[in-house]
């Protein structure tokens, strides 16, 4: 798993890289949750996301936002991680000029940012959001959403409450051609402790399902 530097907006960005050498493998890029409240590449969601990925043949990058780890800059509250998203998905798309396939995903604040990203740049096809925070940020953005998607949170969530998730999804299903698939895992927190492998199974299956994939998958990962 290759660590990399990339040339953002505001500096480098620190970085973490798969590259599946098949020439047309789908890509995928993932966020982190928020910058000021411990959120890094290396969140559990994110870590374990970006490993399922690899074992379903992306290429993938994980990155920190300006101002976490050793990335450069100063945190902006949003239209800065936004523009550190687009550079590194830039940077993603010319390791891999051939895709077929391009995904996003993001986890707590990621979701909000994945998102933005997912409304202008028209290449993405899919994404995974995890604990979109509706309560504290605005996704009126999303009209229409114009991809299809699976938005998963936890039923004890007390940062983003699953009602506010659910009023976001019943906007989104309104949407027409596109289908956002919910999944409220019963008891999860916010950071989903101790239900991390009901998270990724949710997420797998919709993987899966998105992808064709009939058959068990070996996760690698670099311990």
């Amino acid at each position: 798993m290759p660590e990399v530097i990339i040339n953002g907006p505001a500096g480098r960005l620190e970085a973490r890289y798969h590259h599946n050498n098949i020439t047309d493998s789908p890509i995928a890029i993932l966020l982190h949750p928020h910058p000021q409240f411990g959120g890094t590449m290396n969140n559990q969601i994110v870590y374990n996301l970006y490993y399922n990925y690899v074992a379903r043949g992306f290429s993938v990058l994980r990155f920190n936002f300006r101002s976490v780890g050793r990335s450069q800059g100063v945190f902006d509250n949003g239209p800065g991680e936004l523009a550190d998203a687009a550079s590194c998905l830039d940077w993603l798309q010319t390791q891999n000029p051939d895709s077929r396939t391009c995904w996003i995903a993001g986890a707590s604040f990621g979701a909000w940012i994945a998102m933005q990203l997912l409304m202008r740049r028209p290449e993405i096809d899919g994404f995974i959001s995890v604990a979109p925070p509706a309560n504290l940020y605005d996704f009126s953005f999303l009209a229409p959403c114009p991809s299809s998607g699976l938005i998963v949170n936890g039923e004890a969530d007390r940062v983003a409450p699953c009602q506010s998730v659910e009023d976001l999804v019943s906007r989104l299903k309104t949407q027409k051609g596109i289908v956002i698939t919910h999944d409220v895992l019963k008891g999860a927190n916010h950071f989903f402790e101790g239900q991390m492998d009901a998270l990724m199974g949710s997420m797998n299956a919709y993987l899966d399902s998105r992808l064709g994939v009939t058959t068990p998958l070996k996760i690698e990962s670099d311990g």
